[in-house]
């Protein structure tokens, strides 16, 4: 069984910073490739960032990019997402997931708020 252990979410004011862990027990994590998506309300769920398990250069949706940085640790199973700079758009449910010859299992999500 596919678990995941999120935290990191919360309250935080415009320009400030947070960051996201998400742990994962019940696959061979080193070699999936490792997720963060959000869904802001209202919205679609759009993915923000990913990481490969081989030694490429993560992916960054362009709203991101230069502000978000995502990094795994295969020793530890968990994969991070340091949020710079943050905005009131960022506002949304960020999701860990893990994904591997077309197959994707899924977290529960931690809510991310940055208002002031």
């Amino acid at each position: 069984q596919v678990q995941f252990v999120e935290s990191g979410g919360g309250l935080v004011q415009p320009g400030g910073s947070l960051r996201l862990s998400c742990v994962v027990s019940g696959v061979t994590f080193s070699t999936y490739v490792m997720q963060w998506h959000r869904q802001a309300p209202g919205k679609e769920r759009e993915l923000v960032a990913e990481a490969s398990p081989f030694n490429e250069a993560p992916n960054y949706a362009d709203s991101v990019k230069g502000r978000f940085t995502i990094s795994r640790d295969n020793a530890k199973n968990t994969i991070y997402l340091q949020m710079n700079n943050l905005k009131s758009e960022d506002t949304a449910v960020y999701t860990c997931a893990a994904e591997r010859n077309l197959v994707r299992y899924w977290g529960k999500g931690t809510l991310v708020t940055v208002s002031s």
